[in-house]
């Protein structure tokens, strides 16, 4: 030690320094627990399988393992990736689930193109008879069509409709007359263009729905409400048109 330290220890200016070593097992164990792999979570989805072009083969539910470490937390997220890294032959839709294992199947009481693809050929062709777009019978205005704070609040629970069929194929008055009953989503539009204050059609809007199976074979089973996805209530929608032709 110098004589300028010993100096500075005298005086009390200077202390020694004392050096501390971890133990190296604590270090080898946390080390090994920052680069151990995770335990594999795997979940089994079984998927609904048909293929049209072997008529032979029966629909069968095909299981699939998926790890969900490596997995987004939805659904949709276990499909893509067994589509993409699993079986590319597997085709998705919509699709309903159970519990463990995880079941899915394609939209109830639709023809199925393949495997978890509806044809919603009709259900589309529904839609778009009722125009739903905005209809004038003055010429169009120079600007823009404003809507007052109130006349669009009216909108709420009807615009944010996803056309995912859910509710229409979970509606037994669907199942049974779908060539004729619009079924609840198309009829839910049909209301939100009907209220809209922008639209100048609603009262033939309402007429054309003046007969006993476009509207009428609602019976509020209420299915409807039960399986939409973004918890809108197209029954109540269904009877406010009814309310409105009631008092016409």
């Amino acid at each position: 030690m110098s004589l300028s330290v010993l100096k500075q220890s005298a005086l009390g200016l200077a202390r020694p320094v004392v050096k501390y070593s971890m133990p190296s097992a604590p270090v080898a164990v946390a080390r090994s627990f920052a680069t151990e792999a995770p335990a594999k979570k795997t979940k089994t989805f079984q998927i609904y399988r048909w293929n049209p072009d072997h008529p032979a083969e029966k629909p069968k539910l095909q299981s699939y393992e998926v790890d969900m470490n490596n997995c987004g937390p939805m659904v949709l997220d276990a499909l893509i990736k067994i589509k993409n890294e699993i079986d590319p032959t597997a085709l998705a839709a919509r699709i309903e689930v159970d519990n463990k294992p995880t079941k899915i199947y394609p939209l109830p009481h639709t023809y199925v193109v393949k495997d978890l693809i509806p044809d919603l050929t009709q259900f589309y062709a529904q839609y778009k008879s009722i125009e739903p777009f905005l209809k004038q019978k003055t010429p169009e205005p120079e600007r823009e069509n404003l809507q007052t704070i109130e006349d669009r609040r009216k909108l709420d629970g009807l615009y944010e409709c996803i056309l995912c069929a859910c509710c229409s194929t979970s509606c037994p008055s669907y199942w049974w007359n779908s060539d004729q009953y619009l079924g609840p989503a198309v009829l839910m539009q049909a209301y939100r263009w009907m209220i809209d204050s922008r639209d100048q059609f609603g009262a033939e809007r309402r007429q054309a729905l003046q007969n006993p199976f476009s509207l009428y074979r609602c019976h509020t089973i209420m299915n409807c409400a039960k399986t939409c996805p973004k918890g809108l209530n197209p029954g109540l929608a269904i009877a406010q048109i009814k309310k409105e032709m009631a008092l016409e």
